[in-house]
């Protein structure tokens, strides 16, 4: 009885000191050391099942992507498939026509971002990921049905294609509010690369098979193909996901109480537009790093998403048959670094051997130098293997950046990463509009290539010059202050409190000055006389008080 009350009091005495000791200089120390988790395989956390799923819902947005990009080769221009039939082209579109048909997309996926931020912070966020690619897929198919009634659905497609972007817009921010509920801070880097890897599967997988559909069956074959497995993949979320652990169905106590130990509790609920600290986050310069390099990234990224089949064709003189196949090794080497810097990244932070933002500005600046470096060649190589090497090292070394501003959200501002996530991504997709340039210079024109890969490498450098001077990699100020919470029925309230008071003030002034107006009617006036009254002054007898200690022949009652 004795020795249990002593280890009952040595375990509350050890929490009390970790809790009152767990500031940034113990941050790592207390993570690893304080909670330990029962050990078995990965795949039997439910986080990580989470992070795996995730992963395939990012591929298959993305391979949603690359379909109009591998699909407008076939569509624009005469081919010949992989039977040996020659097909003629279909479409009839000039180069400003396919430049807004693809940037039609980035629009709404721009648009989306900041208020899916909110609506992550505010609701399931779990949900709306799951919403987002639901609705990107079932798009998707009924695109490939509107543009077989190509020219008269041309516009309707592009109005398609912005429902698409707005619906696919949601999944980066819904997947920082998943992981603010999921994520141990020393697993943020491994959690969030491997669920953002997805991406450069989904390239490195959509781009070949879309390449394979398109060549062997008809244009608008990847489009169906890739629907359903967003139909079958939203189902399949459902069923694993959970809005956070304590209402998960499913997970283990030991894995709850272990995530929800680790993370605390989070706070933001009561989230609007009008209470979030807009003025502290647009004047932050560690955010627009974020942002920043998130456009950077972006542009690069998308150039490639959506032209790298056509520099293959028109600069290199390789068949889209073939270019399908070689476009996977960029990705997967991306994939691979991405991974594998995730890990590193925690490691280091971890052991305490560099400090959060000296690791973001390592992989960040790593990555981005690679990129920049490569790109930089493809403006004057023209031999295929060698640019063919160039492309692959730089689809690879940008991997290291998802380990730099990629999750730098966190970082900075754990309670808004959604908000921030959404911004930087909103912002960011605004790159997508650099198709239109590359079109522009591209069209016809083999040499405009030069000038593109130029483009992108002085992006990139700029990138890494701004996050390496202004990144930051504590919680930020503004960032730990709870933010004034407001709900719908007290907006009304005040509304209504303020809408009282002007009517108020209103009737008074008009009372007033009914008055007033009257009071000079009758001064005016010729009856009026006036009249003089004295007041006498009123004495008042004072009578003094009876003491009370005075003393009567009356008897006590």
């Amino acid at each position: 009885m004795v020795g249990k009350t002593l280890r009952k009091s040595a375990s509350a005495i050890s929490d009390t000191v970790r809790r009152t000791f767990s500031t940034k200089q113990w941050e790592h120390r207390e993570q690893l050391h304080t909670l330990t988790e029962e050990n078995k395989f990965f795949l039997k956390k439910v986080r990580w099942q989470i992070a795996i799923l995730a992963h395939l819902g990012f591929a298959i947005s993305f391979g949603i992507r690359s379909n109009f990009g591998v699909a407008k080769n076939r569509m624009v221009n005469n081919f010949t498939d992989a039977y040996g039939d020659v097909h003629e082209k279909e479409f009839y579109w000039t180069a400003t026509e396919i430049g807004m048909m693809e940037s039609s997309f980035f629009y709404g996926y721009a648009a989306s971002q900041i208020p899916a931020g909110v609506l992550a912070a505010k609701f399931a966020p779990n949900k709306l990921f799951m919403i987002g690619v639901l609705v990107a897929a079932t798009l998707n198919a009924i695109t490939a049905f509107s543009l077989r009634f190509h020219p008269t659905t041309d516009y309707f497609v592009m109005c398609l294609q912005t429902i698409q972007g707005l619906a696919l817009g949601v999944t980066y921010p819904a997947m920082h509010g998943v992981w603010r509920y999921w994520a141990p801070p020393m697993e943020r880097s491994k959690l969030a690369t491997t669920t953002f890897t997805g991406s450069s599967v989904g390239v490195m997988i959509g781009l070949p098979a879309s390449a394979y559909l398109v060549s062997h069956f008809h244009w608008s074959t990847p489009f169906y193909v890739f629907g359903a497995l967003g139909v079958i993949w939203a189902v399949l979320w459902a069923i694993v996901s959970g809005a956070s652990p304590t209402t998960h169905r499913y997970i283990s106590e030991n894995e709850k109480v272990y995530i929800s130990e680790k993370i605390g509790t989070v706070t933001v609920q009561n989230m609007t537009l009008t209470t979030l600290p807009w003025k502290d986050m647009l004047t932050s310069t560690a955010v627009w790093a974020i942002i920043i390099c998130s456009f950077c990234r972006s542009w690069s990224f998308f150039l490639l998403l959506g032209n790298q089949l056509t520099y293959m064709k028109d600069v290199l003189h390789i068949d889209i048959k073939n270019s399908g196949i070689i476009a996977i090794f960029p990705q997967l080497g991306m994939c691979l670094v991405t991974l594998i810097s995730g890990q590193v990244a925690d490691y280091i932070r971890a052991s305490g051997k560099l400090g959060t933002q000296g690791v973001r500005k390592l992989f960040n600046t790593a990555g981005f130098t690679i990129e920049a470096v490569m790109l930089g060649s493809l403006a004057f190589v023209r031999d295929p293997v060698i640019a063919i090497i160039c492309l692959i090292t730089a689809c690879t070394g940008s991997g290291m950046t998802l380990a730099g501003f990629n999750v730098n959200h966190f970082d900075i501002a754990p309670r808004y990463a959604p908000i921030l996530m959404g911004l930087a991504n909103g912002l960011g997709a605004f790159a997508g509009a650099g198709g239109m340039i590359t079109n522009a210079l591209t069209f016809e024109n083999a040499d405009g290539w030069k000038y593109v890969f130029m483009l992108a490498m002085s992006v990139d450098l700029f990138g890494i010059i701004f996050f390496m001077i202004f990144a930051r990699g504590d919680v930020l100020s503004w960032a730990r202050e709870p933010e004034r919470e407001e709900t719908f029925h007290e907006f009304v309230r005040r509304m209504s409190t303020i809408v009282r008071k002007l009517s108020r003030r209103s009737r008074s002034r008009s009372v007033e000055s009914s008055y007033s107006k009257v009071n000079e009617d009758r001064q005016d006036s010729s009856e009026m006389k006036t009249c003089k009254t004295t007041i006498e002054p009123v004495t008042l007898e004072v009578v003094p008080e009876e003491p009370k200690d005075l003393k009567t022949d009356r008897p006590d009652v």
